[in-house]
């Protein structure tokens, strides 16, 4: 008898998939977080996957920080109108205009910590039951206690404490009204595993993952870029780097690194040969050893 065996990514997109389909399978209102980032975009490509050569069946929902990259949004437009979804938009800036949230000031001012009651208010308006995120174990920490079917209580809380067991591959989506779920299909890739299956898929993702000339500020040990939105301090100076991000959110707080990796094939050599997690240049995760946990629990991605 002859077997048949799987590659390691055909495996992974296998589980992934499964995910999916089980998150249809058991939830009302369900919607994929779309960041633009190449995590959500990963995710996109493999829903189009699980559910062909019917349209994804969920609305993309994106919340919008006002300080995302140029780049980041046209992109993620693009894929709005090539896939013909839904999408929906959460405002932080409208959070803030509502007195919902206060503003950050200072040097280190983000908006990244704001984007908790965006999120739960459009989970909440929208009656989602079920939010899939990109998040991967690998990436940190306090992500990597996280299950696939990751639960939050009627106030969009996380308990790491108090999840379902996933034995056997059976997932547990029952929950109270005013509950919801987050759901991480690709938990179990690494950073290199996502690289080497979009340059597999030729997957198109943000000019901003390749290297390219860009002014930028160091800063907490990473090369902040210059934006409408940056406060310098006096010793501060802005200079042209050729560099790449390993990670996109605001673009106050995303580093860049020095680098020439401008094709996805020198992405993934650069990637091997990495010895710190793609968040090291994230000032977010900085502020503490905590810092994501602590975000997690009040209800962030």
């Amino acid at each position: 008898m002859s077997k048949y065996y799987l590659n390691y990514l055909d495996e992974l997109e296998s589980e992934a998939i499964f995910i999916l389909r089980e998150v249809w399978a058991q939830f009302q209102n369900p919607v994929i977080l779309f960041s633009g980032g190449k995590d959500s975009i990963l995710v996109t490509h493999l829903a189009k996957k699980a559910f062909y050569p019917s349209k994804i069946p969920f609305p993309l929902m994106h919340v919008d920080t006002g300080h995302n990259f140029p780049e980041t949004i046209k992109f993620r437009d693009d894929i709005i109108r090539e896939l013909g979804v839904e999408l929906i938009v959460g405002s932080v800036q409208e959070s803030i205009d509502q007195g919902r949230v206060a503003e950050e000031r200072g040097k280190n001012a983000t908006r990244n910590a704001l984007q908790i009651t965006t999120l739960l208010d459009a989970i909440e308006t929208n009656k989602i039951d079920c939010a899939i995120g990109g998040g991967r174990r690998d990436e940190e920490k306090a992500r990597a206690k996280e299950r696939f079917f990751s639960h939050r209580d009627d106030f969009g809380q996380w308990d790491p404490k108090n999840q379902r067991p996933e034995l056997w591959n059976i997932f547990n989506g029952k929950h109270f009204q005013g509950e919801h779920f987050r759901a991480f299909p690709i938990s179990n890739w690494t950073e290199m595993d996502v690289w080497n299956y979009i340059k597999r898929e030729n997957i198109s993702i943000p000019s901003l993952y390749f290297a390219h000339e860009r002014e930028v500020v160091w800063r907490q040990d990473s090369w902040i870029p210059n934006s409408e939105f940056l406060i310098l301090e006096d010793h501060e100076e802005i200079v042209m780097k050729r560099i790449r991000f390993r990670t996109l959110g605001d673009i106050t707080i995303t580093g860049g690194i020095e680098s020439d990796a401008d094709t996805l094939e020198k992405i993934a050599q650069e990637v091997s040969g990495m010895r710190k997690t793609e968040r090291g240049n994230r000032s977010d995760d900085k502020r503490s050893e905590s810092a994501m946990e602590d975000r997690k629990r009040q209800g962030y991605f």
